[in-house]
């Protein structure tokens, strides 16, 4: 993430929260795997083990078959053009939802890219768009809404095109017959076993309450904007440059005051040190590399009890799923250390893609699943985004 632009909002009201009980979702998740379309790349052997796992651990019937470069393989194979995207990928998805109209979860697996070269939206870099694949997935059928509406980005380090997730912010469960699109989340990580192992952190998430604290960790050399004005709308936005870099600080710290509402333990941490050195996390959200006091052995320092959900404001936190050198802090090595959902971004997607503190907290800890609160709280579809984990994880249904 690039230092501060301009981000003109002609809209800026805080965001309403979930009202509803947790025992109004409790019973979704029983019969949620009808509603989970699962991908696999019969050219990746990873790919097939972690979809088959994934299969027998959610009972899913509902499984789709693809033929694409295995990208488990290398970072090179990471990334698809979007002329192979269309016809290995795309295609036989539709394909499948078109006669299953009451699909709202599609789940990738490793060893399906992660990036599409070319396509209609995503940021501008010289060899063309680059979106992440499963944010072309996700907005699918969004060109064909009459009301969906499409950010153009104009500025510094995002050129480019996304389209507004018409789920941002939402107050009721997803589905997408009613908001368009869908929710797309991927079982991936270093290796086949952290991809297999977020499905059983999920479901071990949910045999028992959830008790380990939720660390915020703020910058406060970014500055502290105005928490009563947490979450920043999405529409309205004028994307002539990234957003002002207090505005993520404030709304961790107005997620802080969420959770504390609500008698969940939490850990707002205002020092200039960068945070390691804690277990049992059931959430995480922080600067990362970004963070001015960033140090590398704090952060690989960090370990997650099941449920546990994290986004960090990185710009390439999931520009790579395979062992690397340099570069940003990944997410990859939360999923290593035991995250069972993560959020994170093939290439500069500005600070304003990053999901909502805020909303995401809120959402989970209320009861809504993974893949719902990770999407209420994030504005683009088509556009860098990833979400890793088991879609249904539900914690917080039953306790």
């Amino acid at each position: 993430m690039k230092r501060i632009r301009l981000l003109m909002l002609i809209a800026l009201l805080p965001a309403p929260l979930f009202a509803a009980t947790a025992e109004d979702l409790h019973d979704r998740t029983g019969q949620a795997s009808d509603r989970v379309l699962l991908v696999k790349n019969l050219e990746s052997p990873i790919s097939c083990s972690v979809a088959d796992d994934y299969a027998r651990q959610r009972s899913i019937k509902n499984i789709v078959t693809v033929k694409c470069v295995d990208s488990a393989r290398s970072a090179g194979s990471e990334t698809i053009s979007v002329e192979d995207y269309t016809e290995a990928v795309q295609k036989p998805v539709l394909a499948y939802l078109s006669t299953h109209p009451d699909i709202d979860f599609i789940v990738l697996t490793k060893g399906i890219p992660i990036r599409v070269r070319g396509g209609e939206t995503g940021n501008q870099f010289g060899d063309g768009t680059r979106p992440s694949l499963d944010g072309l997935l996700a907005s699918s059928g969004y060109a064909a809404m009459p009301d969906a509406k499409k950010f153009h980005f104009t500025g510094g380090d995002a050129r480019g095109y996304a389209w507004s997730n018409r789920y941002w912010n939402a107050t009721v469960p997803f589905s997408h017959k009613v908001f368009g699109g869908y929710l797309v989340t991927r079982l991936d990580g270093y290796t086949e076993a952290d991809a297999e192992a977020l499905v059983s952190r999920a479901l071990e998430s949910e045999r028992r309450p959830p008790s380990g604290k939720i660390l915020l960790d703020i910058q406060p050399g970014f500055g502290m904007g105005d928490k009563s004005r947490q979450p920043a709308p999405s529409i309205g936005m004028v994307l002539t440059g990234e957003s002002a870099w207090s505005e993520f600080n404030a709304d961790m710290a107005h997620a802080a005051d969420v959770l504390t509402n609500r008698n969940i333990p939490v850990e707002l941490d205002v020092k200039p040190e960068f945070v390691g050195e804690r277990k049992d996390l059931m959430g995480y959200f922080s600067w990362g590399s970004n963070d001015s006091h960033f140090i590398s052995a704090a952060y690989q320092s960090l370990y997650f009890a099941p449920g546990a959900v994290c986004d960090t404001a990185v710009s390439t936190s999931a520009r790579t799923f395979l062992p690397t050198q340099g570069g940003q802090s990944l997410i990859t090595d939360l999923i290593a250390h035991g995250v069972t959902g993560v959020k994170g971004y093939i290439d500069e997607p500005w600070l304003q893609a990053i999901a909502s503190p805020t909303i995401v907290l809120d959402r989970y800890t209320a009861g809504f699943n993974l893949a719902e609160s990770f999407y209420a709280g994030s504005r683009f579809l088509g556009w860098e985004d990833i979400v890793v984990g088991d879609p249904l994880c539900c914690p917080y249904t039953r306790h």
